[in-house]
């Protein structure tokens, strides 16, 4: 078996922030954590899976890397995030964490049977989704 191309890579979001250290305790609260290696006052590098993190950047330090004008998340939708989480309950105990931390709600809850989500806006209007799925839906069907 070969290995893949992407094998030991690692994933970084970076995303404007007002205030690092805010988005940082609003994401503690949903349980997120953080890497001390990559954060200081202008940045919080927030720890999603074993290979993907999200920067969140003051808007200056992110502008320091994008040349490209900033959006307003508020009015402009240049990406959405989602993370997946263990369990059902669990992302309606995110989606609680999110709004009782100042988040707001996106949609209401999705329920597909195989799949259940809940969005909401973070303090800076940025989009996120907690999304679980059913583990016996994504079994490789291929090899049975």
């Amino acid at each position: 078996m070969t290995t893949p191309a992407h094998a030991g890579r690692m994933l970084f979001v970076n995303m404007p922030v007002a205030d690092a250290e805010r988005s940082k305790a609003f994401f503690t609260r949903l349980g997120f954590s953080f890497n001390p290696m990559f954060s200081d006052e202008t940045a919080a590098c927030m720890l999603v899976g074993e290979q993907a993190s999200v920067m969140l950047l003051s808007h200056e330090k992110f502008a320091q890397f994008s040349k490209l004008p900033m959006a307003d998340p508020t009015t402009h939708a240049l990406a959405l995030y989602c993370f997946s989480v263990a369990t059902r309950d669990e992302v309606d105990t995110v989606a609680e964490a999110a709004f009782a931390a100042g988040g707001t709600e996106a949609d209401g809850p999705e329920d597909h049977g195989f799949m259940y989500s809940r969005s909401f806006f973070d303090l800076d209007g940025h989009g996120w989704q907690i999304m679980w799925m059913d583990p016996s839906s994504t079994s490789d069907s291929s090899t049975s």
